[in-house]
């Protein structure tokens, strides 16, 4: 196909990685998403089709996204909200028959900066990504139980909760490392990020944009991209490791994400294919402040996606547009999201043409 070559050249997204996107870099939303309240620093999806493929050229990138997610959880993830915000007593034994809901909307920009000079080998990167958006979450239910009375008596206790709350503000800084290799038609990653908690955040708090402690996430890819035949496959397996949320003495497991793309170029600019993921906490949650157990926390997705890369000026251009339906949670919020990512970086440069007069005799 005519123009396969610039199509093998380009990153078209995702070569940040997140968290940074997320998750990016996964991401630190509270929204009832995982672990902790059902919240993770990884946003599943972060990484798509292309994630292993090197940049085309070494400088500076700049990539913006608008994620939107819409989700909801039953009585697990419920209850574990209404502990950390202080809602329910230490001394109360309780049924909770309540729902949380959840509509975030973020905007996400991330700079990168891609070194001519090879580190081991392949193409290093290193990105920063910052947030800023708007969380408004809401919890209604009864709850049923009892109370520890003065002289090892119990008092039956009954009560309806309803709780809205909103917030506009800036989310935590994720700063991420890459290294990637080209060897063909095969692509290989590796990358490390974390979470840097000086987003908006207060434990008492139903919706936040913060996650409230430090978090480290690693992992590697793959990509396989044919240019002749315009065929590509893309997955990222990533693990987080969790610090002691100072505010409330928590700790969260580890966690397993493993993101993938498939997709097909028709032409040089448009590609077509299918997006999805799995996520997984490994590890049981502890600290003192865990008063919920284990809670592993799991939720998987798919769904389409579509990109179209185009020139701008002497830079080139890509936009992705990709989505996905949850199923199979659990401990966790299921729903669907969205997210629109631009990316502008450098085109690889034209290899000159010599002046000089070419003898022959």
């Amino acid at each position: 196909m005519k123009g396969r070559k610039s199509i093998s050249r380009t990153t078209l997204f995702l070569r940040l990685g997140a968290a940074a996107v997320a998750a990016v870099l996964g991401l630190p939303i509270d929204a009832a998403r995982a672990d902790e309240n059902g919240i993770s620093f990884w946003i599943p999806g972060f990484f798509g089709s292309l994630a292993a493929a090197p940049s085309q050229a070494p400088g500076w990138s700049v990539t913006t996204m608008y994620y939107h997610t819409s989700v909801s959880a039953g009585g697990d993830v419920a209850r574990s909200r209404e502990i950390t915000i202080g809602r329910i007593p230490a001394n109360l034994n309780v049924n909770v028959n309540a729902s949380v809901n959840a509509n975030v909307d973020l905007g996400l920009v991330a700079g990168t900066y891609t070194f001519a000079t090879p580190v081991l080998g392949g193409q290093a990167s290193a990105s920063l990504l910052g947030v800023y958006g708007s969380n408004s979450t809401s919890l209604a239910g009864s709850l049923v139980g009892t109370v520890a009375g003065p002289g090892g008596g119990v008092i039956p206790f009954s009560r309806f909760d309803s709780i809205d709350s909103s917030l506009i503000a800036f989310g935590d800084l994720l700063p991420m490392f890459q290294l990637k290799w080209n060897a063909g038609v095969h692509n290989y990653m590796t990358y490390i990020t974390g979470d840097i908690p000086v987003g908006a955040y207060q434990s008492d708090r139903l919706a936040n944009l913060g996650l409230g402690h430090w978090a480290v996430d690693a992992g590697g890819g793959y990509t396989y991209f044919d240019p002749k035949t315009g065929h590509e496959f893309s997955t990222v397996l990533g693990f987080t490791y969790n610090f002691v949320n100072p505010s409330t003495q928590y700790q969260s497991g580890v966690d397993m994400h493993l993101d993938w793309g498939a997709s097909q170029f028709l032409t040089k600019q448009w590609q077509v294919g299918l997006v999805g993921y799995l996520y997984q906490q490994l590890g049981c949650d502890s600290g003192s402040g865990d008063r919920v157990g284990c809670f592993r926390s799991r939720v998987a997705g798919v769904g389409p996606q579509v990109g179209y890369i185009f020139p701008v000026g002497d830079m080139q251009g890509y936009l992705n547009l990709k989505g996905y339906g949850e199923f199979a949670n659990e401990n966790r919020p299921a729903g669907w999201n969205v997210w629109l990512t631009f990316n502008l970086q450098p085109t690889a440069p034209t290899p000159p043409t010599s002046t000089r007069p070419r003898i022959t005799k």
